[in-house]
């Protein structure tokens, strides 16, 4: 067996985590290792049960293109259109006063991500690769080989792939074993609620967008996922409080079909679930025998969005690394890094996307946007671009910064 730092020729990839990224990467590595003629053993620990809806998963699961032709072209994979719960034709941003319904022109799936990630681990076991349920617990590298302790066995690796999103336990082994540091994050907290049928159809197929004028709360939003709706908020540390605030606001008790209408109650409405999505780059997410992909690396947009297709994308070019280009931290640097310039070097706009919006939602300064908005093309299709994160904020904010754009703000604001 080869153990140099170049192109793996055959050999041993343990991959940890059996998400979005993971299987990505697993099954990308199957389809071009076959495709080379090379023997590579592939191996997935993950620790969460899919199966059976066990595992809540936070994300609000709203998947849009290009995912469906990503997976069934780079991964040979059809998008589960059968656990579709919505399809996702609009978005509809609110302020305190002002609001504003954004038409898409590529609708968006709405579904379980519990479900989405049931059915893509599902599929890499379908095609013979080793997933272990289990948690890794500890690493080693050397010089010649890594080896990856689980909570099961151990496994020895030619290359570890950390592909575990904002898992803790994980991420601290890499912050103390490698120059690896996670990236900042926000919180979010999300909920649910079934309304009736009837009160679900006259809802319709529009995520409502909230910009509120508390900084705490960033942005929150209302999913419509078939026989209940999502509600989630985001921020710098929201809590239960905030979500109880947010869910008091009159734009927000506004949208959301009244409660004294729903006879049978639900057990699982109105819990409130916790968890964290990365909002900057991590630093020293790869090296020598290792790269991390999707969340973990800090690899998604920096304000909102997308997270699944960027943990898809990150996961397959971690495999074409390892295989056309190395496994060392130069190889990662020279291909991985640039293959995914298209996320990083766009950053430094979504955070500038972020604080403006943070500020001028607490001054309320939205309100002479969204105004504006109503009657200038171009500034709607910079908003629906900004909220459905089908373009680079880079693109966003160029566009905003149009003079058409800014004499229709002013004027708003002029004569409000």
């Amino acid at each position: 067996m080869s153990r140099s730092l170049g192109p793996l020729q055959e050999g041993h990839v343990v991959i940890i985590g059996g998400g979005p990224g993971g299987t990505a990467c697993a099954l990308a590595l199957q389809r071009m290792a076959g495709e080379m003629g090379r023997k590579i053993r592939i191996t997935v620990v993950e620790g969460k049960q899919f199966v059976g809806e066990m595992h809540y998963n936070q994300c609000v699961g709203v998947l849009s293109p290009p995912l469906p032709e990503l997976l069934n072209e780079r991964l040979d994979v059809r998008f589960p259109y059968r656990l579709c719960r919505s399809k996702i034709d609009s978005y509809v941003i609110h302020t305190a006063r002002e609001q504003i319904k954004l038409d898409e022109e590529q609708p968006s799936n709405g579904l379980r991500r519990v479900q989405y990630d049931e059915y893509m681990l599902d599929a890499v076991k379908q095609r013979g690769i080793t997933v272990i349920p289990a948690r890794a617990v500890d690493l080693e590298f050397h010089d010649e080989h890594a080896v990856v302790y689980t909570d099961n066995s151990p496994f020895e690796a030619d290359v570890i792939v950390g592909a575990f999103g904002m898992d803790e336990g994980s991420s601290s082994m890499f912050d103390r074993l490698t120059p690896y540091h996670p990236p900042r994050a926000l919180s979010s907290i999300v909920t649910k609620y079934h309304p009736t049928p009837e009160a679900m159809e006259a809802f319709g197929t529009s995520i409502h967008a909230f910009l509120p004028a508390n900084p705490r709360i960033e942005f929150g939003g209302v999913t419509p996922k078939g026989n209940h709706l999502a509600i989630n908020i985001a921020g710098s540390a929201v809590d239960a409080d905030l979500m109880e605030t947010f869910l008091a606001l009159p734009e927000v008790r506004g949208v959301l079909p009244t409660m004294e209408d729903n006879n049978e109650t639900n057990p699982m409405d109105w819990q409130f679930y916790k968890g964290r999505f990365p909002c900057s780059q991590a630093s020293g997410y790869y090296g020598d025998r290792f790269v991390l992909v999707g969340d973990a690396a800090g690899l998604v947009r920096a304000f909102k969005g997308k997270g699944v297709t960027s943990a898809v994308l990150t996961g397959i070019r971690a495999a074409e690394t390892i295989l056309l280009h190395g496994i060392s931290g130069q190889a990662f640097d020279d291909h991985y890094c640039t293959a995914n310039k298209d996320i990083t070097q766009d950053l430094p706009y979504g955070q500038v996307m972020r604080h403006l919006t943070i500020f001028l939602a607490h001054y309320r300064l939205l309100d002479p946007v969204l105004r504006a908005a109503k009657q200038t093309p171009m500034l709607q299709s910079a908003l629906l671009d900004a909220v459905s994160a089908h373009a680079p904020y880079q693109q966003v904010i160029k566009q905003s910064l149009h003079l058409n754009i800014i004499w229709a703000v002013l004027r708003s604001w002029i004569k409000k």
